[in-house]
This record gives C-alpha cells, sequence and structure tokens, in this order.
C-alpha cells in the first residue's frame, strides 16, 4: 500500500502520476483461490464489487461504472485493474480518499486506510459467488447509462449495453469482456 503513486498502470497504457494522500493498493492472489464460479475475464468487476460494497459497509454512495471504475455522482475517484501473471492474479486499486485531481472526485467518506484494507480482505475472504456478486451488480448497473467505456480504441456509450450473466457486455451485438 503506498499514499503516493508515480508510475501507475491504467487501461489503454494510461498512467496515473497521483497527490499524496491518496490510497493505492496490489495484491496478489493464487488462480487456484477464486471462487468456484468465477471466470478470469470478469476478476476485475468482481474485486471492484466487493470493493464497492466495503466502502458502502462504511456509508459511501459510491457505484461501480463497468467494469472497474470506482464514482462517486458523476466523478470518478478510482478504479482497479487485474493482470494474471503465472497462476496468480494481481489485483491492484487506486482511490482519491484525499485529494482528487482536476476533473476527478474523491471518495466521499473519511475512512481509515488500514481499517478499509481489512474489510475488504474479510469481505474476501467470504468468498462470495459471483453469481450473488453478478446478481447485486446487475440491479445497478443503470448508472452505467449516461456513461462511456473504451473499446478497441473507440468510445463506447453503455447507454445501450446489455449485461450480461458472465460480466460481459453486449453492444450492437458484439459481446465485450472485461480484459482490466
Amino acid at each position: 500500500m503506498s499514499d503516493i503513486q508515480t508510475h501507475g498502470v491504467g487501461s489503454r497504457g494510461n498512467r496515473w502520476h497521483t497527490e499524496e494522500g491518496n490510497m493505492f493498493v496490489s495484491f496478489s492472489l493464487p488462480l487456484s483461490s477464486l471462487v468456484d464460479d468465477l471466470k478470469i475475464e470478469s476478476a476485475s468487476l468482481y474485486y471492484s464489487y466487493i470493493l464497492k460494497e466495503t466502502l458502502q459497509l462504511f456509508g459511501s454512495k459510491v457505484w461501480l461504472k463497468w467494469p472497474n471504475d470506482f464514482y462517486v455522482g458523476e466523478l470518478k475517484i478510482g478504479g482497479m485493474i487485474t493482470t494474471v501473471v503465472g497462476q496468480d492474479i494481481v489485483c491492484g486499486f487506486g482511490l482519491n480518499i484525499k485529494r482528487a485531481p482536476i476533473g476527478f472526485g474523491r471518495l466521499d467518506i473519511d475512512i481509515e486506510r488500514l481499517l478499509l484494507l481489512k474489510r475488504y480482505f474479510e469481505n474476501l475472504e467470504k468468498k462470495v459467488l459471483w453469481k450473488q456478486v453478478f446478481s447485486n451488480y446487475k440491479l445497478e448497473f443503470h448508472h452505467n447509462k449516461d456513461f462511456y467505456t473504451h473499446v478497441k480504441g473507440e468510445k463506447i456509450n453503455l447507454g445501450d449495453a446489455l449485461l450480461q450473466s458472465d460480466g460481459s457486455l453486449e453492444i450492437n451485438g458484439e459481446r465485450i469482456y472485461s480484459l482490466r
């Protein structure tokens, strides 16, 4: 865990350069520890959703934009990226908990970082099935309708996206998976 990040990696090759005081975490788990019904393509959504739920337990109004961005209202406050490395999945996330760059937001609650991590890892240890996480996320997916995602270099409106049970989206007849 760090409170500053100078060479963070985001989606589409973006780099994160941040201000001191925010929260940046990376952790690794063996692929064999994934919940039984979780496909690797949905891992980013799964781990992001559990973090979102953990933040909400502390009173945050955070929501999850498909597949891995944390928002409060209309402002992005953070994100998560997952990568398979050998026989492990590496998850990294960043949250603006103290300061936000221009055009971004910050978390809407004050929280002690170690307490948040403790609760997050406790929630991960519960090994909630993908089916349950997906069922809950599906109820909240409507938050995405006024936002976009990037697919193959194109900005795609999520207003017409259909969420599929494996966490992918169907847009204009094409299936799109989170590869983050």
